[in-house]
């Protein structure tokens, strides 16, 4: 975003004034040719022009409450810093001799005014800019809490430094006022604006000890540094109730059960063996029972999408309750997998209680799978309605078909599209434990499904409509 730059000659004159009615068209164009070229110019020279939006950005900082004030140290990349002018010299180096001023004002303007700390609820003023600092970008003082703020705290870069303007890291510590460092505190980042990406690594250290790590991108809403048990309850139901409506594969294995299926009996049927399949796997990776290895993750990535696969295939060829309840509780420990990897980042929100974060995040989901099940079972009745083809008895839908056929397509596509990613990695190359978990777990998954699928073509199940 360009700076705004006031155009007009030293003696106050604008350079447009003069006779109207003898200035032609053509004149005009040229004055104001010279003008915008002299603008140019002068940011050239000035140091005094704008820069594109980053697209990735990462924002490192502590927060720290002590005695009656809480600091909060912050490093942001200097190039997130919009609509501030930095003065330049070289071919682009920040010269550190001038630089003081512009240096706070970007530090107030994009971080002390966005920020929002609360103490017990109530939003803390704005805080004292106590220091601030231009940091190389190999520096690693941000790696502890000590370091940062010794870091912060010394002495600045020599101002010969030559480094280039985009490439500073802007190192920040703020101080607020605070009633006692025993209160409950909660932040609002509001930093999403700094980049198209903005990646943050929060770590938040209470007067009673230790660290928690919040790691989230653009917004997360207001976070609550230490919560109690109900508010970590509320933001996990929250956050399982949208992960079910933001994931597309999730959303179309439920509406693989709903499709053949429109009797309320049978999908609570079909949707409890589906929960406490993945309740299982996801309480397992959640306390780190899963193999760690890079390929485990695109291997569950490909079974969700085969799970799919093969759902929409057996409601064309022949849905039954009696091996289809089978079928979700097996897909269900995969979609469990897949569940605990959207949730690891998430568990620090919830601080201690790991285990009410973990069950309030099943009801979460749970409530978003009733909320797809109660919207697409009326959709699919009065949809089947209009579609000609209807039968009865062991007969099915045709619109039944045609939907199985299109959810099929589509999974089909990430199937290979997720396979050839999980081809990318060699699996034998890790070590002994993650070859052997990699093998017989792609053999176990192979065989299941291809059982599954030969048990669907030869033995038709009892008709549910």
């Amino acid at each position: 975003m360009a700076c705004r730059i006031p155009v007009g000659r030293a003696d106050g004159v604008s350079p447009l004034q003069g006779r109207r009615t003898a200035t032609s068209p053509v004149a005009v164009r040229v004055l104001l040719y010279l003008a915008f070229t002299g603008i140019a110019a002068a940011v050239s020279l000035t140091g005094a022009y704008g820069h594109d939006i980053p697209s990735d950005i990462t924002v490192r900082a502590f927060v720290k409450p002590e005695g009656q004030r809480l600091r909060m140290l912050v490093r942001v990349p200097l190039e997130a810093m919009l609509d501030v002018t930095f003065p330049l010299s070289g071919p682009g180096y920040l010269d550190l001799a001038r630089a003081d001023e512009s240096l706070n004002n970007a530090a107030m303007l994009w971080i002390g005014q966005e920020v929002s700390i609360y103490e017990n609820g109530s939003r803390l003023s704005l805080p004292e800019l106590a220091a601030v600092r231009a940091s190389l970008p190999s520096d690693p003082s941000f790696r502890t809490y000590e370091s940062a703020l010794a870091s912060t705290l010394g002495p600045p870069l020599p101002e010969g430094t030559q480094v280039y303007w985009q490439q500073v890291m802007l190192d920040v510590l703020f101080e607020y006022r605070i009633t006692s460092d025993r209160s409950e505190f909660s932040i609002l980042p509001g930093l999403e604006r700094l980049g198209m990406r903005v990646s943050t690594v929060l770590r938040f250290l209470p007067a009673a000890g230790g660290e928690r790590i919040y790691q989230f991108t653009g917004n997360p809403g207001r976070i609550m540094l230490d919560p109690r048990w109900h508010q970590a309850a509320f933001r996990f139901v929250w956050q399982g109730f949208t992960h079910i409506l933001d994931g597309m594969d999730h959303l179309l294995f439920l509406l693989c059960l709903v499709i053949p299926f429109q009797r309320l009996r049978v999908l609570v049927i079909l949707v409890t063996a589906f929960t406490i399949a993945h309740s299982i796997t996801l309480i397992s990776a959640t306390l780190g029972l899963t193999p760690a290895a890079l390929w485990f993750v695109p291997l569950v990535e490909t079974v969700i999408a085969a799970s799919i696969v093969y759902m929409a295939l057996e409601n064309i060829v022949a849905p039954g309750l009696r091996r289809r309840w089978m079928a979700v509780f097996g897909f269900g420990l995969v979609h469990g997998f897949g569940f605990a990897s959207a949730l690891r980042d998430m568990l620090p929100f919830g601080g201690t209680h790991l285990l009410t974060s973990l069950l309030a995040f099943n009801v979460g989901v749970e409530l978003g799978q009733l909320l797809v099940i109660l919207v697409c079972v009326p959709i699919l009745r009065v949809l089947y309605r209009y579609i000609p083809g209807e039968g009865t008895g062991r007969a099915r839908p045709v619109g039944a078909i045609i939907l199985s056929v299109l959810v099929g397509h589509t999974a089909w596509h990430w199937l290979v599209e997720r396979g050839g990613t999980l081809w990318e990695f060699d699996v034998m190359s890790t070590s002994p434990d993650g070859a052997l978990y990699g093998v017989a777990g792609l053999l176990a998954l192979m065989l299941v499904i291809a059982a599954l699928a030969g048990w669907a073509l030869t033995r038709p199940g009892r008709p549910l409509e």
